[in-house]
């Protein structure tokens, strides 16, 4: 298996910088068999006889990325069709976290400076019934990751008109990449203007639409702050007055309970009984007079004093208790009541409990400073709105200039490309059209119009010209733009549907010239353009019945000549297209 080790223009390998297919597993699909087509990076051209399959790799590809899948597909006689694509890709880049996102692995292969570069197995199955399924590295997925994951890693130009400029925002953003460094850093300053002009605009459209909304929350708020104020609440009061009241509303039987307590405890005595005190001095004396004769009653004894003790102790508690019992009284109950009637009209409105009034307290004061300097603020905002927008004016009309003149630029360049690629007539226009309202990409619509001949009125890509033009035409675009809007992988299918001799020739060259900054797959049925690969497979068929099967050969020397000279004149052996077919690889590999 030949794998090249294609580097950019820049001279870095293409693998460590944005990905690219090492190789594709088809089985059972179209009249394709069973075929591996080994790609890596750099140009691979993709040839074989009419109705072999040359377009099965493309469908293949398609299925990859996420397209709507038919049972027609599925090769006669099978139950299903299979396709897996192995591509290399940065284990740090979007396409690698949107992987892992969907549950899926990438296992790494090789590090460099620039970081990893990891190995990522896509697969696509479907039945003959017309069900599909997705494996994104290793772990089932929707077939919608496939398609996102496919806007990242390959364009296709061709028979389908997967345009990958189809929108006029898409045609914007390349156009801006074209642009250069120098309009970079002005697209960065205007941003960054609008970013804080749309904010500062914001802030004053919500103050002046909201402003009589805002009038009644600051009286409201105003209103509640003198309440509360008036009232002072502290933090835990509520609690501290429920306990009280409950002693207040209980005092009675609170000093009915304690009095018998301490009688208990401490009197002379208790319906002729002797009290607690009394009783423990009675044992406390009995044991001392004979504790000399027994050591053993000697911890007996020191925790009998030290319970008579702590007893007289909670008697004099007891008498403590009683004497500040006496001095409550009605009054006070009714006061601790009203002020926890209070407290409740405050949680009930601003509530529902105390810390949170508490809390509103506290919040209010700054929104009602806040409120109350509307008027200023509006204001200091109306200039400051005036001011930034006068820069970002300024800013706009910079990106629109040099929007025009990269505009130009291009359109030149690309016209150019289509001169020698057999659309002499042809010519690109790349449209900036202001718009009166600023947004966040300054104030112009992008349209990239061609005009199919000297005096046709420019029509949107894609109308009017055939699928060969339309993937010229891309050609075109795609070459001019490699170096400033780079994508992983191209392919390209009828890119030289009518044309031939030089300008076929023309073609070869800018698709190897593409390859130097991107992998570039091509089906093709000229030599011309096969004699610019890196890499040649050749799909072949045999004749099985009424079932053809065909599988795919990576050509290399004699062999590659001999379909070379197939392509040429439709003879694999003769001498004449033998000695043409080397002349072009010859030539091809000194372009």
């Amino acid at each position: 298996m030949v794998r090249g080790t294609a580097t950019t223009s820049a001279g870095r390998p293409l693998t460590a910088l944005r990905g690219v297919i090492d190789e594709i597993t088809i089985r059972d699909l179209g009249v394709i068999a069973d075929a591996v087509l080994p790609l890596g990076p750099g140009f691979t051209a993709v040839t074989g006889e009419t109705g072999a399959g040359k377009t099965m790799v493309v469908q293949a590809l398609g299925l990859l990325m996420g397209e709507r899948s038919v049972a027609g597909q599925v090769r006669a006689g099978r139950s299903q069709a299979w396709v897996e694509g192995r591509w290399r890709v940065p284990t740090g880049s979007a396409v690698s976290e949107r992987v892992r996102d969907a549950g899926g692995d990438i296992d790494e292969v090789s590090a460099t400076e620039a970081g990893g570069v990891g190995e990522l197995i896509l697969s696509r199955s479907v039945s003959s019934e017309g069900r599909s399924r997705a494996i994104v590295g290793g772990r089932s997925a929707p077939v919608g990751v496939l398609a996102e994951l496919g806007e990242r890693l390959v364009v296709v130009h061709g028979q389908s008109d997967q345009l990958r400029l189809r929108s006029s925002t898409e045609q914007r953003l390349a156009l801006d990449r074209f642009a250069g460094p120098g309009f970079a850093t002005t697209f960065a300053a205007y941003s960054a203007a609008f970013g804080a002009w749309h904010d500062l605009q914001g802030e004053l459209q919500t103050l002046v639409s909201q402003r009589d909304e805002r009038l009644r929350e600051a009286e409201s708020l105003r209103v509640a702050v003198t309440e509360i104020e008036a009232l002072g609440p502290q933090p835990g009061e509520d609690v501290t007055l429920a306990e009280r009241a409950n002693r207040l509303t209980n005092l009675e039987d609170l000093r009915v309970a304690a009095t018998a307590a301490r009688e208990a405890v401490s009197s002379d005595e208790i319906d002729g009984m002797p009290d607690t005190v009394s009783l423990l001095d009675s044992a406390l004396r009995q044991l001392e007079r004979v504790r000399s004769h027994d050591s053993a009653l000697d911890e007996i004894v020191e925790s009998l004093a030290s319970a008579s003790f702590l007893v007289a102790e909670i008697s004099t508690q007891l008498s403590s208790y009683l004497a500040e019992l006496d001095t409550d009284g009605g009054a006070e109950l009714d006061e601790v009541q009203e002020r926890r009637a209070e407290l409740s009209v405050l949680a009930r409105k601003f509530g529902p409990t105390l810390d949170d009034v508490i809390a509103y307290f506290e919040a209010a004061g700054p929104r009602l400073i806040e409120l109350d300097n509307d008027s200023d603020r509006i204001e200091e905002l109306t200039d400051a709105v005036a001011e930034r927008a006068a820069v970002v004016d300024a800013l706009a009309a910079d990106l629109s200039a040099a929007r025009s003149e990269a505009a130009g630029r291009l359109a030149a360049l690309v016209s150019s490309e289509l001169a020698a690629l057999a659309m002499g007539g042809a010519n690109l226009v790349v449209e900036v059209t202001p718009v009166e309202e600023l947004t966040a990409t300054g104030r112009d619509t992008v349209q990239f119009l061609l005009s199919a001949h000297q005096g046709a009125e420019p029509r949107p890509l894609g109308r009017g010209a055939s699928g060969g033009e339309l993937s010229r035409i891309m050609l075109a675009i795609e070459v001019v733009l490699a170096e400033t809007d780079p994508v992983p992988t191209f392919v390209f299918d009828e890119v030289d549907a009518g044309v031939g001799g030089a300008s076929a020739i023309e073609i070869g060259r800018r698709l190897a010239r593409l390859a130097q900054d991107a992998q570039v797959i091509v089906v093709t049925h000229l030599a011309q353009v096969a004699a610019f690969a890196t890499n040649h497979l050749s799909v072949v068929k045999d004749s099985d019945g009424a079932v053809t099967a065909s599988s795919v050969q990576q050509l290399v020397g004699e062999a590659r000549v001999a379909e070379m000279a197939r392509l040429l004149s439709g003879l694999p052996d003769s001498e004449s297209g033998l000695a043409h077919a080397r002349e072009l690889i010859e030539l091809a590999a000194g372009a």
